[in-house]
């Protein structure tokens, strides 16, 4: 199945908000219906596609000269246009495709990859890998105007090797992660690895963006799963990773994780799995402060135990979850609310027993109050449901958008209240006053990440307005000390922090990389780095 066009996942699974919702954006946001919905998919003018024929018999020929595989129709270049964020939907929504792909191939193996970029070498085609199309960071659109080819692996979806006593598994790029664990689950084993993209998400995706999963706390980012990988470039292969660990020189591996396509083609990714957890419990704390909640967190990501899951809302985001309409805004209910963090155990029973026996001590002598399964559980169930609220948001005309950092335990204070100064200050001053929520989705013994979503009145110019403050987040992002981002990657959106980041010797660097793995600068260009 194909994700929807022009918003986030099975369309079957969208729901309209109630009401009750859209009257309180209305009230506390002043939302307005924008009284249109998507266009029409027949109805956006595609303009023919700018593939000349020598081209595209050579595209042809790279992948076994199935028509199938070579899609130049209308609706395949759509459904391969720009990723997910809201400005993406957004632009979809009005029927802009100016960033469409003049075809959509699709390879089979790591050789007709290979052969797919010779041919783009030699015919000045770019090209843009395409795993789930799930990049909320401008990663499928190339930051200079030319011809592309969106290189969708879908095809390549197999389990190469298990071995089952090492614990390792071979996974092709293109495998999607709810059939990775699938096939691993048959063997008894799981990767254990859930973002919020997960139903859409490939593995491949996983390795080039650095992804975190939801239970990272317990499994480990992806970049720490990866035991080994694959790299097609149009001057050959890289082939990576011979043993668990390594002092032969600086580990390439890296270098090629979070590389966004930019480097080569990931197509292959050896991993470490692990058995099956018997249990799986969640359970909802209660904090009174945002403050006394990431203290709590901080003790058992540095002293144990640690959860499998830990991840803690901030007021205002409890507030909303803990859906109290005729609460919302209030000092009271605020108060009242304060902060609930969801705690996750996974493993044996005499495992998963001990570990929430250990963790609930500290909990308590943080100042937590247990709020039961049923919060924990309820969390659970709807880990993946907030892009389908997103969309739902864009509907009944509001805008709702999520941008996430991370920093050092000293500086996330210091973090969460710059960029919440910086969104709410700018989005007012456009006239769009927001909702700012922020959570800690992912903590390390040294530090966490935040995740922010915020939601407003789209009003005249919602790109715009967007565009100013997600800037100046990016701005308090730095000044704060954090990182520009902790998992969506870098894309475009984030690629003029990231230089500033990354220093200009560190920039020279990365240039000099892909220019020895990328001559003609065709893979993914102006994602990451700028274009030259």
């Amino acid at each position: 199945m194909d994700m929807l066009w022009s918003g986030w996942g099975d369309p079957a699974r969208a729901t309209p908000l109630p009401d009750t919702v859209t009257g309180l954006l209305r009230e506390l946001l002043g939302v307005e219906p924008r009284g249109s919905g998507p266009v029409a998919l027949e109805k956006i003018d595609v303009p023919e596609p700018p593939l000349p024929p020598a081209a595209r018999l050579g595209l042809l020929t790279a992948v076994g000269g199935d028509e199938d595989h070579v899609r130049t129709d209308a609706q395949s270049r759509i459904r391969h246009t720009r990723g997910k964020s809201t400005p993406d939907l957004m632009r979809m929504r009005a029927g802009d495709v100016d960033d469409l792909p003049a075809a959509v191939v699709l390879p089979a193996s790591h050789d007709e990859v290979s052969a797919v970029l010779r041919v783009c070498a030699e015919h000045g085609l770019a090209v843009v890998p395409f795993g789930g199309g799930t990049s909320v960071v401008g990663g499928l659109v190339p930051g200079r105007r030319l011809a592309f080819v969106a290189l969708d692996l879908r095809r390549m979806d197999r389990m190469v090797a298990l071995d089952p006593v090492s614990r390792t598994a071979t996974l092709q790029a293109g495998l999607r992660a709810p059939r990775a664990e699938a096939l691993l689950a048959e063997h008894g084993f799981t990767l254990g690895h859930f973002p919020q993209s997960y139903e859409w998400a490939t593995i491949g995706g996983f390795a080039a963006t650095r992804s975190s999963g939801q239970a990272s706390a317990g499994y480990g980012r992806f970049d720490d799963m990866v035991l080994g990988l694959t790299l097609a470039t149009p001057e050959g292969t890289l082939d990576t990773g011979r043993a668990p660990r390594s002092a032969a020189g600086p580990d390439l591996r890296q270098l090629v994780l979070g590389s966004e396509g930019a480097f080569g083609v990931i197509t292959s990714v050896t991993v470490r799995v692990r058995p099956v957890p018997r249990v799986r419990r969640y359970e909802g704390w209660r904090f009174a402060s945002f403050d006394e909640g990431a203290a709590a967190l901080r003790t058992l990501a540095q002293d144990g135990p640690l959860p499998t899951v830990l991840r803690l809302s901030d007021e205002t985001e409890t507030l909303v979850g803990l859906a109290q309409p005729d609460a919302i805004g209030s000092a009271g209910a605020r108060e009242a609310a304060g902060c609930t963090a969801i705690a996750g155990f996974e493993g044996t029973e005499e495992d998963t027993a001990h570990r929430r026996e250990r963790a609930a001590a500290v909990l308590r002598a943080c100042g937590g109050t247990l709020l039961g399964e049923e919060p924990g559980q309820r969390w659970a169930d709807g880990r993946y449901s907030a892009p389908y609220l997103r969309d739902s948001l864009l509907d009944a005309g509001a805008f709702a958008e999520t941008l996430e950092t991370a920093a050092f335990w000293s500086r996330v204070p210091g973090l969460y209240a710059a960029v919440r100064e910086a969104l709410t200050a700018t989005l007012t001053e456009a006239g769009t006053p927001p909702l700012v929520m922020c959570h800690i989705s992912h903590v390390y013994e040294n530090g966490a990440s935040l995740y922010f979503t915020v939601v407003s009145a789209q009003g005249e110019d919602p790109l715009a307005h967007w565009t100013r403050a997600k800037h100046a987040a990016n701005e308090a992002i730095l000044a704060a000390g954090g990182t520009i981002t902790h998992h969506h990657g870098v894309g475009t959106d984030h690629r003029d922090w990231y230089v500033r980041e990354a220093g200009p010797l560190g920039v020279e660097a990365l240039r000099a990389v892909k220019q020895r793995l990328d001559p003609s600068g065709l893979l993914n260009p102006g994602v990451l780095l700028p274009a030259d």
